[in-house]
């Protein structure tokens, strides 16, 4: 049977690419979002990937980039369908938010066909999207610096949330954060349609780092094999699950200077990051209120009075 995604089509054993068409630019030229469709010689299920609804999340870009080649529809049972970069006018731009109306793409779903500029891009590939089985949405943490994790957005009470637990563990970061996501998120709204949904978030960085987007790809083809696209086995890993963060600000304007790694297990009371003058002269030191895992910090070391330094993950568990 053809799959079609946009003017991507793939009969079985084929892979194919294309354009979304979502919308016209200032000039009054179309535009449509890359896509891909890779259709298995043998039945099975339907995955869905997109990458960049935050325009300046270039890791999953990368994943994608070097997935697809590796793809060979003759080993492959079911489909495959992928939206490369999802925010389109962002990325031009090198924004995480569409600069068109200002919104965070990954607000914006289920969508609205006949919506602003992010309502009409979320509607389009969430139409895509509730055509498959199952749904990644690569992230990373913005321009942070962030573990590499897996976020599960449903909910514990969601009726699917055992399943996207699964996916989750699946993938295959090591550590995933395991909480109830801001409506308009793609991973919010899919479950709802009976789809398990994550979101991995390739670590945090300007451009694209070379060590979380190996991750991420690893974290496809475990996905992959583990739900039968590709022959295999994969050992489901125990995973270090939070369900909560606690974050910190800096209690002075001047310089941070950390004093954990990412990924560090702290203790209550043990010093997270010291705030200097521009000649190396302590103004504060701040210290965790709580046990857990020092998860993302902010990238640049200047700050304000009352701005964002980091986060550690609570609550923690394995499972």
């Amino acid at each position: 049977m053809t799959t079609t995604l946009g003017t991507a089509s793939a009969r079985p054993g084929e892979i194919d690419t294309g354009r979304l068409e979502v919308g016209e630019t200032r000039d009054g030229h179309p535009f449509g979002l890359p896509v891909a469709v890779i259709n298995g010689e043998r039945s099975g299920k339907t995955l869905y990937m997109q990458a960049a609804s935050d325009g300046d999340e270039l890791n999953g870009v990368g994943v994608i980039q070097r997935v697809v080649p590796r793809l060979d529809p003759a080993e492959i049972a079911g489909t495959i369908l992928i939206v490369g970069i999802v925010n389109y006018h962002a990325f031009q731009v090198a924004e995480h938010r569409n600069p068109v109306d200002d919104t965070k793409m990954n607000r914006a779903y289920p969508g609205n066909e006949n919506g602003t500029s992010s309502e009409r891009i979320a509607a389009a590939t969430f139409e895509a999207a509730t055509r498959a089985d199952l749904i990644l949405d690569l992230h990373q943490g913005s321009t942070s610096r962030m573990i590499n994790e897996v976020r599960v957005r449903c909910g514990t009470r969601h009726r699917l949330h055992d399943e996207c637990l699964e996916l989750a563990k699946a993938f295959g970061c090591g550590y995933v954060l395991d909480q109830k996501g801001p409506d308009g998120q793609l991973a919010r709204a899919a479950p709802n349609e009976g789809i398990p949904t994550v979101d991995p978030e390739l670590g945090g960085c300007v451009g694209w780092d070379e060590t979380s987007i190996r991750k991420g790809v690893e974290g496809v083809f475990n996905v992959l094999t583990h739900y039968g696209f590709l022959d295999g086995d994969v050992s489901l890993e125990p995973q270090t699950r939070a369900h909560g963060f606690e974050q910190f600000g800096a209690p002075n304007g001047g310089l941070v200077r950390f004093k954990q790694e990412l990924g560090a297990r702290v203790r209550s009371g043990d010093t997270l990051f010291e705030v200097t003058t521009p000649f190396g002269e302590s103004k504060a030191e701040v210290t965790a209120d709580s046990n857990g895992i020092f998860w993302r910090s902010r990238r640049l070391p200047q700050v304000a009075t009352g701005e964002y330094v980091c986060s550690v993950a609570t609550d923690i568990n394995t499972y």
